[in-house]
């Protein structure tokens, strides 16, 4: 099969023919249709983020399943699935306790005694990036990566869901729990944060503020429910908030992983706010809040992929698109075949655009 390797940090994505194995116990195997281009694949490729190399990124994606191992319980073949990486074992602390994208996934991975599921075709490994490695035709993964969707939902949609949606979606309806007319700032309006945006306005915020530098990403915003926009690299752009909302935000969530985005976030916070931090920061950047920000009772929280349950959350996102509620059509800005891949992520940092989307033959 044809996948988008990453062969040395900071360099593009290699075309290659590489060889998926057959499905263990457990396993399914998936004709990819559509993969997302997201922000944390490029964390990887220009090495901000370590990974062992060579790997194929990827990992919000659907499909159609073509075949499955022993004990498969959860897909058949034939179903059309939408891919996680939130891959649950199902038995661990935070599986058993309800949070399960805090799993570490262990039971889901193939064991080093065992035969890699991605190889070269001299047999040397390809590893698999966060479980999934969707960059590719066909996706061989735990069935606890994924999850059975309506067969009417068109899959290029879908795909965005397994990440940017979830993770947007997620934070509003789970980490933040917004009570209906409860005021909301996210800064940053790329796919997570236009999904956050979108779901702000289902679950009946009063007012929705979208912070971007980039106008074309404001109105987006606009189109996606937001109710206010300002431009993020204002000097004042904290004090904006805090003005239009007559002292600050509910919930300000930072969704594109800069540090004065995160500062923003906090500085828009009203009295007992809180803060919710989604986009991957530089490792070795700290977010915080002042004394005084205590005594105000404002919180900071960080949230990994909008705390789902994506096997619950994942169809119910589906059923809100089919009934029109879940606007994806204006989050995916363009559908591109593989070999443009690296062309999609040199728009995506110029970040003038929502979603890329790979479709697959």
């Amino acid at each position: 099969m044809k996948a988008a390797v990453l062969t040395e940090a900071g360099k593009p994505l290699v075309i290659e023919d590489v060889v998926i194995s057959k499905p263990g116990p457990h396993e399914v195997l998936i004709r990819t249709a559509a993969c997302g281009l997201c922000h944390s694949d490029l964390h990887f490729i220009d090495g901000a983020y370590p990974h062992p190399l060579p790997a194929i990124p990827g990992h919000e994606a659907a499909g159609i399943v073509e075949a499955v191992g022993s004990e498969v319980r959860t897909v058949a073949v034939g179903d059309a699935v939408v891919s996680c990486l939130s891959a649950y074992c199902g038995h661990c602390e935070f599986c058993v306790s309800g949070r399960m994208s805090l799993c570490l996934g262990a039971d889901t991975r193939r064991g080093p005694d065992e035969a890699p599921r991605i190889t070269r075709p001299d047999g040397s490994t390809v590893g698999q990036m966060l479980n999934l490695s969707a960059f590719a035709e066909q996706m061989l993964i735990h069935e606890h990566a994924c999850v059975r969707i309506d067969p009417d939902m068109p899959l290029d949609r879908a795909a965005v869901i397994g990440c940017a949606v979830t993770t947007g979606a997620g934070t509003i309806f789970n980490a933040c729990k917004l009570t209906p007319g409860e005021t909301v700032a996210v800064v940053g309006c790329g796919g997570v944060g236009l999904a956050t945006i979108n779901a702000a306005k289902i679950a009946g915020a009063g007012r929705i503020i979208a912070a971007d530098p980039i106008k074309e990403k404001r109105d987006l915003a606009i189109k996606l429910g937001a109710t206010d926009v300002i431009d993020a690299a204002a000097d004042d752009a904290a004090g904006q908030i805090v003005e239009m909302t007559k002292g600050g935000v509910d919930h300000a969530i930072e969704a594109v992983g800069r540090p004065a985005s995160g500062d923003l976030a906090v500085g828009s916070l009203k009295r007992g706010g809180t803060a919710t931090i989604l986009g991957m920061m530089p490792l070795d950047h700290k977010v915080g809040l002042s004394a005084m920000d205590m005594l105000s009772g404002k919180k900071l929280q960080g949230v990994l992929m909008g705390e789902n349950r994506f096997p619950v959350d994942i169809p119910r996102l589906v059923d809100f698109y089919l009934r029109g509620m879940l606007d994806l059509d204006s989050i995916v800005a363009e559908t591109i075949p593989l070999e443009q891949i690296n062309d999609g992520f040199d728009k995506m940092k110029k970040g003038d655009a929502a979603r890329s989307v790979i479709v697959f033959n």
